[in-house]
């Protein structure tokens, strides 16, 4: 089917008259274009908001969480327009194995309610928004487009993370108020952290990925303002997974071409925290504390692996379908160590003080295999496992043509991101909808027919 000049992404040429189309027509067709994935992209932007209080932290829904609801219902209204199969053999097997191993851990939950709401929760994390993400992104213009509002996502965030830092009025930390967390509180001390290292690794992989300075220009600058917020987040798994995801980008898109990268984030991390001393002693304590284990590791370490000991112990009674759906906060105590403490505080960033429960073991793949069992993780772990080395190989393959592989180096780089911070935390907050985003983002990347891909290679 031949594609309209709007759908192809081209300029529209004056008319007869020489008169080029008025703002507000040029408005109307770009939105056109774009209107498929704009409740994508709405999905991003709202996580800019202030959140209401009480909302983050709690397991509630989010305006965040409604306009993914928003994304799938256009995702039917769309599949139901072009009349066709939205998703080929192989993506409806890796996209919806997710569901046998939920419906699984929901039959064996221990209160039917519970099991409800988190069996709504995982389909549309893991299954709904993702399939709605491959179902609406088009081509690389859609994909570059939801590149871009993680980047633009991040800078904000970031930004108020770092205002937070110099004026003493983030959350508290080491007894200072002084933890960049955004917009999310300090129930949700992972949300910025979490922001800002997707909109990080997005932005190195268009750098990387780009075929010319004004897009490589741009994206690299967006980078290196975005190392300093994620600093001050003072979150270790996310530190942890960014350099692994950059890094990985970094060899996927060639060591000799990312040598100057590599140089100009060390020369700039050596100005901002040795030349400027920016969270100098903090930041090394808190780097340490990343081997500390057994050698007198702080209570938050402990509190972890306690945890993490716990869900073993859960998985060991039940190992095919684990203790049931969002069970692990009932089946906790029997399971941990006297060495696990009541609960985190948390306080700052216009809250009060307060002690927050620990409700699951901070590691997603635990989680699963403590509520789930072997058939949730391999179901859940599996397709993502799968995800991924077909996100690679196709970037592997299509690496050096024409387009530039900008969006397979993202693709892949948010997905090893999200599966490395998996390691040290799970699903919970707003920010959860970006972790479906992502997989969606993959799963369009090696799943999508390849004449998508080369859709958008006319400038």
């Amino acid at each position: 089917m031949t594609a309209s000049p709007a759908d192809a992404g081209l300029r529209t040429a004056p008319g007869p008259t020489g008169v080029r189309p008025a703002p507000a027509a040029a408005l109307v067709a770009v939105l056109g274009r774009y209107a498929p994935v704009l409740p994508v992209v709405l999905m991003v932007a709202v996580l800019g908001l202030p959140l209401t209080p009480g909302s983050a932290g709690t397991g509630g829904g989010s305006l965040a969480d409604a306009v993914s609801g928003l994304v799938v219902a256009v995702c039917v209204a769309v599949t139901l327009r072009r009349a066709e199969r939205p998703l080929a053999r192989t993506a409806a097997i890796l996209l919806g194995m997710p569901v046998v191993g939920i419906a699984v851990a929901a039959a064996g939950a221990d209160s039917p309610s519970t099991a409800l709401v988190g069996m709504v929760r995982y389909c549309q994390i893991f299954v709904l928004v993702p399939v709605s993400v491959l179902v609406l992104v088009r081509d690389r213009r859609d994909f570059r487009l939801l590149a871009w509002s993680f980047v633009g996502l991040a800078l904000w965030q970031g930004g108020i993370g770092i205002h937070q830092y110099l004026t003493g009025t983030g959350a508290s930390y080491m007894g200072e108020d002084i933890r960049a967390v955004g917009t999310f509180g300090p129930t949700d001390v992972m949300g910025m952290a979490t922001v800002v290292s997707y909109g990080l690794v997005a932005a190195v992989g268009l750098a990387l990925g780009a075929r010319t300075a004004a897009r490589r220009t741009p994206a690299l600058l967006c980078a290196l303002a975005l190392l300093l917020p994620l600093a001050l987040s003072f979150s270790r798994g996310a530190w942890i997974a960014t350099v692994v995801a950059c890094g990985a980008q970094v060899l996927l898109a060639g060591v000799r071409r990312a040598v100057r990268l590599f140089a100009v984030t060390a020369a700039a991390a050596v100005v901002l925290v040795g030349g400027f001393g920016i969270g100098t002693q903090l930041l090394q304590e808190r780097m340490s504390s990343i081997t500390q284990v057994a050698d007198a590791p702080d209570q938050s370490v402990t509190d972890r692996y306690t945890m993490w000991a716990a869900a073993v112990d859960m998985w060991s009674e039940h190992p095919a379908t684990g203790v049931g759906l969002k069970g692990f906060p009932a089946h906790r105590d029997s399971h941990a160590s006297l060495a696990l403490s009541s609960g985190s505080d948390t306080a700052g960033a216009g809250a009060a003080f307060k002690r927050q429960p620990l409700l699951s073991p901070h590691n997603m793949y635990l989680l699963v295999l403590s509520e789930q069992g072997l058939i949730g993780l391999m179901a859940l772990a599996g397709g993502w496992i799968a995800l991924l080395l077909l996100a690679l190989r196709r970037l592997g393959r299509g690496a050096h043509t024409r387009p530039g592989p900008d969006c397979g180096l993202v693709a892949c780089g948010l997905l090893g991101w999200q599966l490395v911070d998996f390691v040290y935390a799970d699903i919970g907050g707003p920010s959860t909808v970006l972790a479906a985003l992502v997989i969606g983002l993959a799963a369009w990347w090696g799943l999508a027919p390849q004449a998508l891909l080369k859709e958008a290679a006319t400038p």
